[in-house]
């Protein structure tokens, strides 16, 4: 795995690790977490998703295991309304390619990725400590499902740093939504540009500059949100069942790798 592509061997998979595949010509990314033994525990819609009523809706429907004809011998069906799953790991990538997510990763590495979802800045804790989230969430789920504020990626990034976004109101951990978002915010905040010069070249630098600021100041460790909390596993799913997320008092957030 390097600068430019995360994609990495089946047989250098580790439990604890977050992988993720590419999905309808390589729009949206499925994250899961591998936790040995060729199984993936993947958060998908289940029977609690909340839409955003676009088109965006319709890439969703690759955030599941594979839907072939024939039932994996291997692979227990996803109870109704319960979107956490175990998955084997073909079934994960549906065809696609596998790549695995990069934690601790430098700023500079991390504004080079121009794609969203690939990498973060934050730490991810130890492995054994990956898993036993991955598992409990599996038999006590993860929420409602939200593409942009609680989908796999938000999974897989809890799972792996214990950190949430406690603001209902804003995007998830994640940093594929902030690429779908970032692109036409940019645009939209470099608009006034316009006023000023007529040099296309200069309102795309603009443009660009915009956007990787959004994605860093986004980004879960970047230690630029306050709306993230160290939350274990045990009493997200408590307060999940009771609705008192929000008042989860704030835990420290490890800083990034300067």
């Amino acid at each position: 795995m390097g600068l430019l592509s995360n994609r990495v061997d089946r047989e250098s998979l580790k439990p604890g690790d977050h992988i993720y595949s590419w999905r309808t010509a390589y729009i949206y990314a499925h994250h899961g977490i591998y936790v040995g033994e060729n199984k993936v525990i993947h958060f998908t819609r289940g029977g609690q998703e909340v839409g955003t009523g676009t088109a965006l809706d319709l890439l969703l429907v690759s955030s599941g295991p594979s839907r072939s004809r024939v039932p994996c011998p291997t692979c227990t069906p996803p109870e109704a309304g319960h979107g956490v799953v175990s998955s084997c790991l073909d079934c994960f990538l549906s065809g696609g390619i596998l790549y695995r997510f990069g934690y601790s990763v430098s700023p500079a590495h991390f504004l080079a990725k121009a794609r969203g979802g690939t990498c973060t800045l934050a730490v991810s804790d130890p492995n054994d400590l990956v898993v036993h989230r991955a598992k409990y969430l599996l038999e006590n789920g993860f929420g409602c499902y939200n593409v942009f504020k609680n989908n796999c990626e938000d999974f897989a990034i809890y799972c792996k740093t214990g950190l949430l976004v406690l603001d209902q109101g804003t995007i998830g951990q994640g940093g594929q939504a902030v690429s779908i978002v970032g692109g036409p915010l940019a645009a939209v905040l470099s608009s006034p540009i316009r006023l000023v010069t007529t040099n296309v070249y200069g309102m795309a630098a603009v443009a660009v500059g915009v956007y990787c600021a959004s994605r860093y100041a986004a980004d879960i460790g970047s230690g630029m949100r306050r709306d993230v909390v160290k939350v274990s596993v045990e009493d997200l799913t408590t307060r999940l069942a009771t609705g008192l997320l929000q008042v989860i008092d704030p835990l420290p957030v490890p800083a990034p790798v300067s």
